[in-house]
């Protein structure tokens, strides 16, 4: 049974893969964002693709508002892809096995005290960062959704709020437990 937990390895693997995805995706943007902002057309109306908004009319010239929707982009996908790294080396090192990584110079200071709790808290809080990006975009573009888009999000953001909060409670609670029955 123990040796079952071998089996979460192909999962990490594909989140590596998923990894090199969003590492493509981000030079492909960043590229495109650079040419655009030197002229290049066909990069230019890549960059409009990216932020077109259904229903809002397509930009017509590289202006501060597509500047910002395409870095909160890669902004979106930094966090995205730290939170993958944190549920592969976290889950990894957590329900796999230990990587041994207490000399390396490169160790992430987080790692040194993670265990399942630690994690979750991590990750609910990467995805509250996630959700805002996505929150920010809706609201740069708020003038073509319709209140109950803006309300939704809004709802599902506060959710995602409460929720970390939970679990930094429940995890906070539980090691004062666990901290007064040993002594």
């Amino acid at each position: 049974m123990f040796a079952s937990r071998w089996l979460q390895l192909p999962l990490y693997l594909g989140l590596i893969l998923a990894q090199c995805v969003y590492v493509f995706h981000f030079w492909v943007e960043l590229k495109d964002l650079v040419f655009a902002a030197m002229g290049n057309e066909a990069a230019l109306q890549h960059i409009f693709q990216a932020v077109a908004v259904p229903g809002a009319p397509l930009p017509t010239k590289l202006n501060e508002t597509t500047i910002m929707l395409v870095v909160l982009g890669l902004i979106d996908v930094v966090m995205i892809s730290n939170l993958l790294i944190m549920v592969i080396v976290g889950g990894y090192e957590t329900f796999v096995s230990r990587m041994y990584l207490e000399d390396h110079p490169d160790q992430p200071e987080w790692l040194s005290h993670v265990n399942a709790s630690v994690l979750k808290t991590k990750l609910a809080m990467a995805i509250i960062g996630i959700s805002s990006i996505h929150l920010l975009k809706t609201f740069i573009n708020a003038q073509v959704y319709d209140s109950k888009t803006l309300i939704a999000q809004t709802g599902i953001h506060a959710v995602f709020l409460l929720s970390a909060m939970a679990i930094a409670y429940t995890d906070r609670i539980m090691s004062n437990t666990a901290s007064t029955t040993k002594h």
